[in-house]
């Protein structure tokens, strides 16, 4: 239930980094086309809200774990993902860091690039060892 979540969360917050206008029907949209429970879409919601509310925190988090490597100069799918996971990290006490950091690396195989599940195994891995 919560993998469907994440990836629904995930599309998401791809989209926002182009569109900024993204309102509740697209969310609605999104979590149908995942077939999102009740239970699935407000853990996704939650998700999108905390990385919505605390975007430029995360960022900056994410910049810092990369050794300050610009955020502009991550791919935009390997960015969603780190941004899910450090909300999670930072965020969600329910969730164990190392299941953040295993589901980020799961979305990352499937949707990204052939490297992206290193790039976002490190930068977790250094972000939980600070």
């Amino acid at each position: 239930m919560r993998n469907s979540a994440r990836e629904a969360a995930l599309n998401i917050i791809f989209a926002q980094q182009f569109n900024t206008d993204i309102d509740t029907a697209f969310r609605k949209k999104i979590y149908k086309q995942f077939e999102l429970s009740e239970e699935g879409m407000g853990f996704a919601s939650d998700l999108v809200n905390t990385v919505f509310d605390h975007w430029q925190e995360l960022i900056d988090g994410i910049e810092e774990a990369c050794h300050h490597y610009r955020e502009n100069r991550i791919n935009p799918t390997d960015k969603a993902i780190l941004l899910i996971a450090m909300a999670e990290i930072k965020y969600f006490e329910d969730i164990p860091p190392v299941v953040s950091v295993s589901e980020a690396v799961g979305l990352a195989r499937k949707y990204s690039t052939d490297t992206s599940a290193d790039f976002v195994n490190g930068v977790l891995a250094g972000v939980i060892n600070r």
